[in-house]
């Protein structure tokens, strides 16, 4: 199964807006969203007939007998997360524990172990032929890379053999985005005309070569600073990036989306302009296949 992702780096440029017309455009029968930590693919992908959740279990966490514990603040002198809280007896703090399993080792009563910790929950929806895999985190929650690659893992498990799977990948440029960025054939990179958008771009760009991931790039909203989106044309150029258009900013786009409403639907200049890059898409992802 091929996958192309959809990544933006700054977050807020209209990766799902992207995402969510080339699988409908594509009718594609594996779909993901790798943004765990606010999942909104779902909202325009309409409803489905069948919904399988499950717990997702990140590293285990310390805990503390409190009958056993002698108050002797080992654990508090060796831990650098500030998670043991001090007290006649000790106490971890679930949160900030990162579970390095060092105070369990200190601890000269073994008052102290570890337990798994639910950090998340794994989502698979069907309808049809089709499947959607996504996830949500808990909130306080840091093991983000390790989930999507859940989320990866459980579509791949669960979907008949496709052509092509489209995956909306998480936004900005640490160990989620290496996460979605493992394993897929092509990139595609939306960006928005902003400096900080720029900036993100190139760091996630570089994140993408190397892991060895072919990208590409398009540019949402460009008319809203066509001096920066110029800047990101010459880069793309420079760099020996496909560029492979430029979305103008549509009000019809918007309304739809406020009505759960799929941007392919519509004729308007956004949408036909989001129907040229997935054409152009296809074309280098087969460039690449083909290599």
């Amino acid at each position: 199964m091929h996958q192309i992702l959809i990544l933006s780096g700054k977050g807020g440029t209209g990766k799902t807006t992207v995402a969510s017309t080339f699988i409908a455009l594509s009718q594609a029968k594996a779909y993901a969203d790798c943004d765990v930590d606010a999942p909104n693919l779902h909202l325009v992908m309409g409803s489905f007939t069948k919904e399988q959740a499950s717990d997702y279990f990140g590293l285990p966490k310390a805990m503390i007998d409190s009958d056993l514990c002698t108050a002797c603040s080992r654990c508090f002198a060796v831990c650098r997360f500030d998670a043991v809280i001090p007290g006649p007896t000790y106490r971890i703090d679930p949160i900030a524990c990162e579970g390095c399993t060092y105070c369990l080792h200190v601890c000269p009563v073994g008052a102290i172990s570890t337990k798994p910790v639910k950090v998340g929950d794994l989502k698979l929806y069907e309808r049809g032929e089709e499947r959607f895999s996504t996830a949500t985190l808990t909130m306080g929650s840091g093991t983000t890379g390790k989930l999507v690659s859940e989320v990866k893992k459980q579509l791949k498990d669960n979907t008949q053999e496709t052509e092509v799977a489209i995956l909306d990948g998480s936004p900005g440029i640490g160990c989620p985005v290496i996460a979605s960025l493992a394993g897929v054939d092509l990139a595609l990179m939306v960006a928005e005309p902003s400096v900080s958008a720029f900036s993100d771009l190139k760091r996630v760009i570089s994140s993408a070569r190397q892991l060895q991931v072919p990208v590409a790039v398009v540019v949402n909203k460009y008319d809203m600073n066509p001096t920066i989106c110029g800047e990101i044309e010459v880069f793309c150029f420079k760099e020996g990036i496909p560029f492979l258009g430029k979305i103008p900013y549509d009000g019809q786009v918007i309304a739809a989306l406020n009505k759960g409403e799929n941007p392919a639907c519509l004729n308007s200049p956004a949408s036909n302009a989001l129907k040229s890059i997935y054409s152009k898409t296809l074309q280098v992802w087969k460039e690449h296949v083909r290599q």
